[in-house]
């Protein structure tokens, strides 16, 4: 089939690459026109803008958006939407809300599939998980795609109508959220706690067979062994949050209790800055038992 490829970062490009791997022809366009010119190395036909790839393209148009989340994918909806018909698929393969899949799918004239893209860069070598939603027939259609950039046909599935890829995706990021910090307080009590261990050996005895194994669970591995045990000088700061917000948002909306992954997205916010309330707690203590109030340099 021949692909449109709108927006040519990591994972736009990856989405390219993985496509043309196997054997299908690519359009492709950034906002960067360095970034379009690499693609174009890489095999791709170059397109200098949304309206010239939508006419490089067949009358039947298979575009794939690989835009930041919000306004940016609206924009180049708007460029685009001139050139789409009823017969046309358009993909957004980036991390939109599902509320606003919903919106677009029921603005664009062609069928629009939500995609819920998972796998990061590795994605390159391995292949994306892909969770879409929208019509069936146009999920069909985009097929050959889809097993191109996903792991394989296992690597991607129809979720439902409008709206549910990105809504399995957000959930999904919820679900990453509570992971990431259940490995990260195992390991801070390892770190802290009464053994002198070696953690990289730790997280890969672990990923062998043990229950807790996973990918994450690889990278771990992968930190302490790059940045040692005590993780060297990464900072205490964990960037990221809307989808894990937008998980915490629906599950109240749903009265579903999801504590663990509030939990660690409140630790999220918490890296960010210092805490008011720490700060009142330390001198609290100096109020009802005269303890020693630490302050911000260092001094008692």
């Amino acid at each position: 089939m021949e692909l449109g490829v709108i927006g040519l970062g990591r994972m736009g490009r990856i989405v390219v690459d993985r496509v043309r791997a196997d054997g299908h022809d690519v359009v492709a366009f950034d906002l960067d026109p360095e970034a379009t010119a690499a693609a174009a190395e890489a095999g791709a036909t170059p397109a200098d803008s949304v309206a010239d790839l939508a006419e490089r393209l067949g009358e039947e148009k298979r575009v794939w958006l690989m835009v930041p989340a919000g306004d940016p994918v609206d924009a180049t909806l708007a460029d685009l939407e001139p050139h789409l018909s009823p017969a046309d698929v358009v993909v957004d393969g980036g991390n939109s809300h599902f509320s606003d899949s919903v919106r677009r799918a029921e603005a664009t004239d062609a069928a629009y599939l939500d995609c819920g893209t998972s796998g990061g860069p590795a994605g390159a070598e391995l292949g994306f998980s892909l969770m879409v939603g929208g019509p069936a027939e146009a999920y069909e259609a985009f097929e050959p795609a889809f097993d191109a950039v996903a792991t394989g046909p296992e690597g991607h599935a129809h979720m439902g109508p409008s709206g549910a890829g990105h809504y399995v995706k957000m959930v999904h990021n919820g679900v990453e959220y509570a992971l990431m910090q259940a490995y990260g307080e195992g390991f801070e009590l390892l770190h802290e706690g009464r053994y002198d261990l070696d953690l990289e050996a730790v997280a890969r005895t672990w990923n062998n067979g043990a229950v807790v194994r996973s990918w994450l669970l690889e990278l771990c591995e992968e930190a302490f062994r790059e940045e040692g045990a005590d993780l060297g000088d990464v900072a205490d700061h964990v960037a990221g949050g809307s989808t894990g917000t937008w998980t915490v948002q629906e599950a109240l909306e749903q009265e579903v209790p999801v504590p663990l992954v509030y939990a660690a997205l409140s630790e999220r916010f918490a890296s960010r800055r210092e805490r008011f309330s720490r700060r009142l707690a330390n001198r609290l203590r100096y109020g009802f038992g005269r303890h020693e109030v630490r302050r911000r340099d260092g001094a008692e």
